[in-house]
């Protein structure tokens, strides 16, 4: 067993521990990034899932999240942002997939919190009786099935496992950035569910788009503009919705980065997408928004190859520090 397996180990068995203790005393929420995407979502209701006193809840469901959480009629609560009657018995909050609390898009309440996240980022304030589990993971997903491997394993059930595995294809852009960590827990959990992958890609993919959708991703498509930025070159677009599909399908043109700008009831949105190969040579996109939200606030992070920001800012400022960010960047060799 290497250094790395021992941490996890040692990590999780502190995590069943936290997580046993606070089952004990009352209810324990598992709240998802506000983004709602599906790795946050399905490591969820996949955590919850392990107990009768967790709770998978969160302001928001994606797209996928939303048609997995119909299909399987899954206990999901949504919570609305001005939300504040927890319970008063809440015996603690474990948060998944969320770099900062402003990620949650919820005001948390005085209880003890677990955090379990793989962002590169990290803007979490733990205090005595919190932990938390940061893993060099592609999805979070990894991490709850991990756990549930090790301790709850008469929780994996089909449903289950489609959760985990869902989130872990989403999150890894259909394993685009995967690597043998994601392929191992993905094979695991095909066999432990004898789920039907082929079958089950086909549902993850069937996506219904409006004409209308169909209409702005055209425009977004239509108005991208190639910019130069240092030593990199990025493609930039506005859209008025669905902006990781149109970042998703831009990045396949050739560029080293690329940015998908929208604004909406005064909130303005940036989505950004970058190839392994910039990534090889020193493009760190969650590092950069989070540089992004430093300068200019608001709130960015993510991952190597994907990440976002989102706040009060001009669209044309938040689209200038990105770009800035990115031109400052040095091209490793």
């Amino acid at each position: 067993m290497s250094l790395t397996d021992v941490g996890r180990v040692e990590d999780l068995d502190s995590f069943h521990t936290w997580l046993m203790t606070a089952v004990k005393r009352g209810p324990v929420a598992v709240i998802t990034g506000k983004n709602g995407d599906m790795d946050t979502v399905g490591s969820a209701v996949a955590l919850a899932s392990s107990h009768p006193h967790l709770m998978a809840c969160g302001l928001h469901l994606g797209r996928v999240a939303k048609r997995m959480v119909e299909h399987h009629r899954a206990p999901f609560r949504k919570l609305n942002h001005n939300h504040r009657s927890w319970p008063v018995d809440l015996a603690g909050i474990v948060v998944v997939d969320a770099a900062a609390e402003s990620q949650t898009g919820l005001s948390l309440p005085d209880v003890p919190k677990c955090i379990l996240d793989h962002h590169a980022t990290n803007e979490w304030n733990l205090g005595e009786n919190d932990i938390a589990l940061r893993w060099e993971v592609k999805a979070t997903t990894e991490l709850v099935a991990d756990y549930l491997f090790r301790y709850s394993e008469s929780s994996l059930t089909p449903q289950v496992c489609e959760f985990l595995l869902a989130g872990l294809i989403t999150d890894t852009g259909r394993f685009r950035h995967a690597n043998h960590g994601s392929f191992s827990t993905a094979g695991s959990l095909i066999k432990h569910s004898n789920i039907d992958y082929q079958s089950f890609i086909q549902f993850i993919e069937e996506e219904t788009i409006s004409p209308s959708e169909r209409g702005a991703i055209l425009r977004g498509m239509n108005r991208a503009e190639l910019t130069e930025a240092g030593p990199w070159s990025l493609v930039r677009t506005r859209c008025g919705t669905l902006e990781g599909k149109v970042a998703s399908l831009l990045s396949s043109i050739g560029a080293d980065a690329v940015v998908v700008t929208r604004q909406r009831d005064g909130q303005t949105r940036l989505t950004v997408r970058a190839p392994r190969s910039s990534v090889n040579h020193g493009l760190h996109l969650g590092e950069i928004m989070a540089e992004v939200a430093s300068n200019i606030g608001g709130d960015g992070g993510g991952h190597d190859g994907a990440a976002g920001w989102s706040g009060s800012a001009d669209p044309v400022a938040a689209e200038s520090a990105f770009i800035d960010a990115v031109a400052r960047t040095k091209r490793k060799k």
